[in-house]
């Protein structure tokens, strides 16, 4: 669908403000598809959210310090018990269910839910961890919004890494929701649900952060 230049009050665009012309080539919020989505995902972050564009704050150095940390320590753990699969990180578009793709920041994939084609993208992951940035708007993406999405997605576990409170949620999938499998603040050690004996330390993840 293309937007009407004459419905919008700003076209053509003035000196300074956004290339409103731009949104003539896109969907509406509300109706945009995954290939509309995939035309745009270059060097923005950005999810697609039952139909809507969202916008995603960059990584900071502490983000990407504690993604580091956290899919080294998993990738370790794989490859020692010899498991297969993928540990990877974002950016890599990850479609859930129709309407809505997700870029977790580190996630794993068994062996049997890697794409057969290896330019695809995954559609079943089985464990997903996300690290909060700043901000109320972030902090509702990650415990409320993707909560709800990764479970929908049957997605098997999902952590939620906290640096503003030193916390790890570790939640695993039972039926069609979460339950909270440990709550780890400094000088605990979180473990997963999936991987009975993956553990990390809290004060390991954020120490370089």
């Amino acid at each position: 669908m293309i937007v009407d230049p004459n419905m919008h009050p700003r076209i053509p665009s003035q000196l300074g403000e956004p290339a409103w012309e731009v949104t003539q080539f896109f969907p509406p919020q509300g109706q945009w598809r995954e290939s509309d989505f995939l035309r745009i995902h270059t060097n923005k972050m950005a999810e697609l959210v039952n139909g809507r564009l969202e916008i995603l704050p960059m990584p900071t150095w502490r983000h990407q310090c504690i993604v580091k940390q956290i899919s080294l320590a998993l990738q370790a753990y794989i490859t020692e018990r010899q498991l297969g699969g993928e540990v990877l990180f974002a950016p890599l578009p990850s479609p859930l269910f129709p309407g809505t793709i997700r870029e977790p920041d580190i996630l794993y994939v068994r062996p049997e839910n890697i794409p057969s084609d290896i330019v695809d993208y995954p559609d079943q992951l089985d464990l997903v961890m996300e690290i909060v940035s700043e901000g109320s708007e972030a902090r509702k993406r990650d415990y409320v919004d993707k909560r709800l999405d990764y479970a929908r997605a049957g997605i098997t576990e999902y952590w939620i890494v906290d640096p503003e409170f030193t916390r790890i949620t570790v939640l695993s999938l039972e039926g069609n929701d979460y339950r909270v499998h440990c709550e780890c603040n400094a000088g605990d050690t979180a473990h997963s649900a999936m991987f009975a004996d993956f553990t990390i330390a809290v004060d390991d993840v954020f120490k370089l952060s």
